[in-house]
């Protein structure tokens, strides 16, 4: 575990939001009363993308029914869902004037259908006014059931993502409920139905090198072809500590170990999140 008293390298900094773009893009969120995962998760990159008119939505609430030692967002017992997010959420999406959206949301494990209806209503709402923006959505397991990751299929998003966070040792230890191999049978039913399928993880947990590679090569071998990588960062003082502070030149490493195994677009340093820069790689895909 981490000394705490161990100062983050220079290659953290964050950039702060100073622009009028920053502004707007709050703007078009909030008055609807909507969430983003930038602020619930505390993300570095919010100023970054905020000045470019980038935000990632959260829809079913706030409130997580899980507590994965890594994020920030509230966990506990959720408010019912909103019937007219999906309808804000599109309307924000044609206010910011985005080419590119993503969407995620919390887990909604109260909920018969761990919250699918709501997601299909969302993805399809926002292509209905926003026929011209692409569509990426981060989508939890939904309890690994394949019907209902059927109907989030069914709705045709350009790029479905769903994270595998960390190693498989460290799985049990940083992720309260979802399991490695249940991760990895999402992205394979996601890569057959011919979707582009993308998924992220963290470093600096305690995870070893050849842990990394593994996971690589089983993302890999599920048809996922997107891959982001990033630093963790411990957001509060009730998260998993940082282990370990990872060089960008090791980051950098394992970029070129991903794209050489075949993935067709990767987004690999220490800043790096889910979603960030996620037109970028769209298109690189």
């Amino acid at each position: 575990m981490k000394d705490p008293h161990i100062r983050k390298p220079d290659w953290l900094r964050i950039r702060l939001g100073n622009n009028a773009h920053f502004s707007t893009t709050g703007n078009a969120v909030k008055s609807r009363g909507l969430h983003t995962i930038c602020e619930s998760g505390r993300c570095p990159n919010l100023g970054d993308c905020w000045n470019r008119k980038i935000a990632t939505f959260m829809i079913a609430g706030d409130i997580c029914t899980r507590n994965c030692k890594f994020c920030n967002t509230l966990s506990g017992k959720p408010l019912a869902l909103d019937p007219d997010e999906p309808q804000k959420t599109a309307e924000s999406v044609r206010e910011l004037g985005l080419k590119h959206v993503v969407i995620t949301s919390v887990d909604r494990d109260d909920l018969s259908d761990f919250g699918a209806a709501h997601w299909v209503s969302t993805v399809l709402k926002i292509k209905e006014l926003n026929p011209n923006t692409t569509i990426e959505i981060l989508i939890p397991d939904f309890g690994g059931n394949p019907e209902l990751l059927k109907q989030i299929i069914e709705t045709k998003p350009d790029i479905i993502a769903h994270n595998i966070e960390t190693v498989g040792r460290l799985t049990p230890l940083v992720r309260s409920v979802a399991k490695y191999r249940r991760s990895l049978g999402v992205l394979q039913q996601i890569a057959a139905a011919g979707i582009r399928c993308k998924s992220g993880m963290m470093l600096g947990l305690g995870e070893t090198p050849d842990e990394i590679l593994e996971t690589i090569h089983d993302l890999y071998a599920t048809g996922c072809r997107m891959l982001s990588i990033g630093q963790y960062l411990q957001p509060s003082k009730k998260n998993i500590p940082v282990s370990a502070y990872i060089h960008p030149d090791t980051f950098a490493e394992y970029k070129q170990i991903a794209l050489a195994m075949g993935f067709g677009s990767v987004e690999s340093a220490p800043l790096v999140r889910s979603s960030y820069h996620s037109g970028e790689l769209f298109c690189d895909s």
